[in-house]
């Protein structure tokens, strides 16, 4: 357990964060710019939950985007009100951007490289890396271990709140070496506008839809464990499952040819699967809206159909993995502390929301707040309703 005696200047106790993740990190620099000592536990490289592969805080697993740039859009909004609040994960996303449209998408290793360089900076901030079961004593505590929270912990958790923990299932996509694919059979351009785009578009013919779709409707998948069952987020749901939905739904979802014109033929393709560049190098592409389940030989030997992707070779192939959440409405207050409970904070997505983003900015709140409770002895008001935050 960590000595929660030492204090920062003025005898203001330390806040203990469990987890590196968005939530984590942006808590911690909320802190650490107010002057307060963070001691941030991270598992990481002790121990690895199934989709985290990088030793370094910060890592984006499913995706690099953070969605849409547009400040008339929700997430847009959002950007601009925490990048106001002095966030540190916007300073990374704007500083490690790749080009994606409309979208911010960003270059996973640099933006992690980033967040950690700036929290390392600090001499107020203590990191230890290990794998904890048990809920410290220490008070303030900030916990954002984020959707993958180890087995042991998410027990201690279910044990403190009396209910069981929530969870649903999440993919990722896979990723792919930008020098295998065949850039003849792909157009550069991002959807609705002129020219070459930030996205490579592998256009279907209406046969080629079709044959990509059965294929991926009668693919293998990886077998659950008797112990799981899949329920997985519709916001992000493996590219089987919305095979399976109907004979247009890629075609309406992921796959959707709107706004996208093939310079070659001059006309609007029947389908399109889109690469997002991974980093900033263009070494690595995101098949975008790709998520899944399917086995790995079954990727292999499917994906390989779509047009470009007929030697592709896999960076990473797509997986799926457990997401763990608890029931934030009923337990927290509007200051992100657990109800009966002063000074213990959920931050990020254990507390349900869905994305980087919103992690994040959970994350900013339960700092901003756990500063206010050290300082003045209560937290903060909540932020207006009519804010994205």
């Amino acid at each position: 357990m960590l000595d929660t005696s030492s204090q920062s200047g003025n005898n203001v106790p330390p806040v203990t964060i469990i987890g590196a993740g968005l939530a984590g990190c942006e808590a911690a620099w909320q802190l650490l710019t107010r002057g307060i000592t963070v001691h941030l536990i991270e598992m990481k490289p002790t121990a690895f939950s199934p989709a985290h592969r990088s030793p370094h805080m910060a890592e984006l697993v499913c995706s690099n985007s953070f969605r849409s740039d547009n400040p008339e859009s929700a997430s847009g909004l959002l950007k601009r009100e925490l990048s106001l609040m002095d966030s540190l994960v916007m300073m990374a996303a704007r500083e490690t951007r790749v080009p994606a449209g409309t979208a911010l998408a960003v270059d996973r290793q640099l933006f992690s490289l980033f967040v950690e360089e700036r929290l390392r900076s600090h001499e107020n901030l203590m990191v230890r890396c290990e794998q904890i079961s048990q809920i410290p004593a220490a008070n303030p505590l900030i916990i954002a271990t984020g959707p993958l929270t180890s087995d042991g912990l998410a027990r201690a958790i279910a044990a403190l709140t009396g209910s069981e923990s929530l969870f649903f299932y999440d993919a990722i996509s896979p990723v792919i070496e930008a020098d295998s694919i065949d850039m003849s059979s792909v157009f550069s351009a991002s959807r609705y506008q002129d020219g070459e785009g930030d996205y490579l578009n592998c256009p279907l013919d209406r046969e080629g839809y079709e044959a990509l779709r059965k294929a991926i409707f009668e693919a293998d998948e990886v077998n659950p464990r008797d112990f799981e069952d899949r329920k997985c987020f519709e916001g992000c749901l493996p590219i089987e499952v919305m095979a399976r939905r109907g004979p247009e739904t890629l075609r309406y979802g992921p796959m959707k040819p709107v706004g996208l014109t093939d310079p070659r033929t001059g006309a609007q393709p029947w389908a399109v699967v889109q690469l997002r560049r991974e980093n900033k190098q263009g070494t690595l592409y995101n098949m975008v809206g790709f998520q899944t389940k399917l086995t790995w030989p079954e990727q292999n030997r499917v994906f390989r159909m779509i047009p470009g992707l007929r030697k592709a070779e896999f960076a990473r192939y797509g997986s799926i993995h457990r997401n763990t959440f608890i029931n934030s409405p009923s337990l927290l207050t509007p200051s992100l502390e657990l109800k009966g409970k002063k000074g213990l904070f959920f931050a990020g997505q254990i507390t349900g929301v869905e994305g980087y983003l919103e992690s994040a900015a959970m994350g900013l709140l339960a700092g901003i707040n756990a500063a206010g409770l050290i300082k003045w002895g209560f937290n903060p008001p909540p932020p207006p309703a009519e804010t994205a935050l």
